[in-house]
């Protein structure tokens, strides 16, 4: 049983090194581009072509400029999905997250109503509250 579950758990810790390992964009093949979230079929045959035609990227400025779909954004998506250029994630402003825009508060019936009496409730003296006339 202990063996079982040594097996079970060294597994585990393999399969999720596998899914978290980053991947070349010069090196890799279809299959592995295709593995990557956010790459398709059709993006991954374009670096391809685009790869085999005009050799490998230098970076990631050079992959945007020859792939078609692949912009700051998209890059940036990408590079935290583990794709990487010459070993190199996406550095810059557009890897990073955009400023939080200010919220604007709901506040819940019961914080709205805290404090107050509700419509129909006895007072102190057991007397129903009159309603307000308008």
């Amino acid at each position: 049983m202990f063996k079982k579950t040594l097996l079970f758990m060294l597994s585990f810790f393999v399969a999720s090194g596998l899914a978290l390992a980053e991947v070349d964009v010069n090196k890799a093949d279809q299959a592995a581009l295709d593995g990557v979230r956010g790459i398709g079929p059709s993006m991954s045959r374009r670096i391809l072509d685009e790869r085999q035609k005009g050799g490998s990227f230098k970076d990631w400025s050079d992959l945007q400029a020859r792939v078609k779909g692949i912009k700051d954004k998209a890059a940036a998506k990408l590079s935290a999905n583990g794709l990487t250029v010459n070993g190199q994630a996406k550095t810059g402003s557009a890897a990073a997250p955009a400023a939080a825009k200010p919220t604007k508060s709901v506040k819940s019936p019961q914080a709205e109503n805290k404090g107050r009496e509700p419509a129909g409730k006895a007072d102190k003296m057991g007397e129903e509250q009159p309603a307000a006339r308008k």
